[in-house]
């Protein structure tokens, strides 16, 4: 029998909807939580995700604002935003798009943002207390995603055995650490794959829950599935398919055909990870809005 899907459309949406009532909340006391964009250059995917950002906010009754630069500007322009933005009492959480052009040194512009406003969880403060396991933290959105997923579309987590394919600080690296806490959602024994892994699919056919985020698309095949596992694919890759009216089509790091075939529930692409991203993205705002006001 095929696996199911896990829906990260409907999971979202449902998240959505509670956290509306933390918003009325917020708003009920003289705060509507605020989010901004800065966006250098004109990379296409980076507008696409800008603009969803903005459309989710406007529907959830967030505050929100994209800054736009040219993809000639300079560091220093992008530093005195950003630290015009950390000044900023509208502004709750600050979202540097990624990636910045050539001239920019990523790390140090990610640095300069308040963490009390990092929602991107990326400041070297917020990576310390999502190892640490402080509450506090501000979780990178997508692996935080892809655990509320989980949780919520009713996958054990507690005492299995985890196998992330990918190390980056973005995904890989903070979803190991957050099943690894003691908590909702924790508790897993983890692997972390990477592109020096010996024998990956050996390594993978261990996981009872495989979480895919390597950036290559159709990565894992069928193969490299236990049976009964549940796959969750990070990956939203573009492939060239004359036979569609775009001529290409997006697939994940995992072959879903095959996959689904061996596997007990996955995540499809387009409508799994991707609509949790954004989700929890404003979760980290209305978190940095509360915070705020408790001082």
């Amino acid at each position: 029998m095929p696996a199911r899907l896990i829906d990260g459309v409907g999971v979202g949406d449902a998240m959505r909807a509670e956290l509306a009532r933390a918003i009325q909340s917020l708003k009920a006391g003289g705060v509507t939580p605020g989010l901004a964009a800065v966006l250098v250059g004109d990379n296409p995917a980076s507008e696409t995700y800008v603009r969803m950002k903005g459309k989710a906010c406007d529907e959830a009754g967030l505050y929100h604002e994209t800054i736009r630069l040219p993809a000639t500007a300079r560091e220093d322009e992008v530093l005195a935003l950003v630290a015009r933005l950390n000044g900023d009492p509208k502004i709750h959480g600050i979202l540097v798009q990624l990636p910045l052009p050539r001239q920019i040194d990523t790390r140090r512009v990610l640095w300069s943002v308040d963490p009390r406003k990092d929602v991107d969880g990326f400041h070297p403060q917020n990576v310390g207390k999502v190892a640490i396991g402080d509450p506090s933290a501000f979780r990178p959105a997508t692996p935080y995603g892809i655990q509320q997923l989980l949780i919520r579309s009713g996958v054990q987590i507690e005492g299995r055995h985890a196998v992330v394919v990918g190390r980056s600080t973005i995904v890989g690296r903070p979803m190991a650490l957050l099943l690894l806490q003691d908590g909702p959602g924790g508790n897993a024994t983890v692997t972390v794959c990477h592109s020096r892994t010996r024998d990956i699919g050996a390594v993978t056919r261990q996981a009872d829950i495989l979480i895919v985020a390597i950036g290559k698309p159709e990565f894992v095949s069928g193969d490299m599935v236990k049976p009964g596992a549940v796959v969750v694919d990070v990956g939203v890759n573009r492939v060239d398919d004359p036979a569609t009216k775009k001529g290409y089509r997006l697939v994940g790091d995992v072959n879903f055909a095959e996959a689904r075939q061996v596997a007990s529930a996955i995540t499809p692409v387009p409508g799994g990870v991707g609509p949790m991203t954004i989700t929890m993205l404003l979760y980290n705002t209305v978190q940095a809005a509360r915070q705020w006001t408790q001082g």
